[in-house]
C-alpha cells in the first residue's frame, strides 16, 4: 500500500506555501511525494507534536483510494480505478521543510514521519455524494473554529488527471491512497486542540493533538 500525495493543488494555497516556504507552483504536471505506511494515524488516535519540529502544520486533503491494479491509465478510464473518498491530514513539520526547499533537500524528514498522515476511519462512496468528486466540499475545524475549506472543482489537477499522471511513472494497486492536496488556511497545531474535519454535513475525522 502507498500513501501518495500530491502538493500545490489548489492556487490559493500554492501561493500561501510560497510566503510559508518558498518554492514554484506546479507546471504540466502535479507535485507529487510518498509517504511510508508507518506515517498513518488510524481511527481517530490523538496525533503526537515529534520532538524534532517546532512547527508542525496541518493539511486537510480529499483522500482517493484506489480500487484496482493500473498502469498507464488513460484520464478518460481514470474513473474507473476509484468509488470511494474519505478525509486526511497531512502533518507537515513546516521548520524542516523551509530547511529542505532552501537547501535543495527532499521532502522526507518533514513529510514522511511516523503518523504524518492522519486517515479518516470511513469511507464514503462516491454515489452517497452525489457522484461526482470533482463536486465536493471539505471543511477543518480546529477547536470548533473554521479553518479551511476545499472545494474539489478548484482543484488544478483534477482526480482523473492525477491518477493518469501517477499511473505512467508507478503501477497504482488495490488500497493505494492518494492525499489530493490542500486549499489555503494551514496552520500550526498545539497540544490541545482538537481537529474535525467533514466533507458536506458527514465528519469523518474528529482526533486530538498532544
Amino acid at each position: 500500500m502507498k500513501i501518495i500525495c500530491i502538493g500545490r493543488n489548489y492556487a490559493a494555497h500554492s501561493e500561501e506555501l510560497d510566503r510559508l516556504t518558498g518554492g514554484a507552483a506546479p507546471e504540466g504536471e502535479p507535485v507529487w511525494f510518498l509517504k511510508p505506511d508507518t506515517a498513518l494515524l488510524r481511527n481517530n488516535d490523538p496525533f503526537y507534536i515529534p520532538s524534532f519540529s517546532q512547527e508542525v502544520h496541518y493539511e486537510c486533503e480529499l483522500v482517493v483510494k484506489i480500487n484496482r491494479v493500473g498502469k498507464s491509465i488513460s484520464e478518460r478510464f481514470a474513473r474507473r480505478y476509484y468509488d470511494e473518498v474519505g478525509l486526511g491530514i497531512d502533518f507537515t513539520a513546516r521548520d524542516l521543510q523551509r530547511e529542505a526547499v532552501d537547501k535543495g533537500l527532499p521532502w522526507e524528514r518533514c513529510k514522511a514521519f511516523d503518523h504524518s498522515a492522519a486517515l479518516s476511519p470511513e469511507f464514503v462512496r462516491l454515489e452517497g455524494l452525489g457522484g461526482n468528486v470533482q463536486n465536493l466540499e471539505f471543511t477543518l475545524d480546529i477547536n470548533g473554529e473554521r479553518r479551511q475549506v476545499g472545494r474539489t472543482s478548484e482543484m488544478l489537477f483534477s482526480v482523473d488527471q492525477i491518477i493518469a499522471c501517477l499511473s505512467q511513472y508507478m503501477t497504482l494497486k488495490i488500497g493505494d491512497l492518494i492525499y489530493t492536496g490542500t486549499p489555503a488556511g494551514v496552520g500550526p497545531v498545539h497540544p490541545g486542540d482538537t481537529l474535525s474535519a467533514s466533507i458536506g454535513d458527514r465528519e469523518l475525522l474528529n482526533f486530538d493533538i498532544r
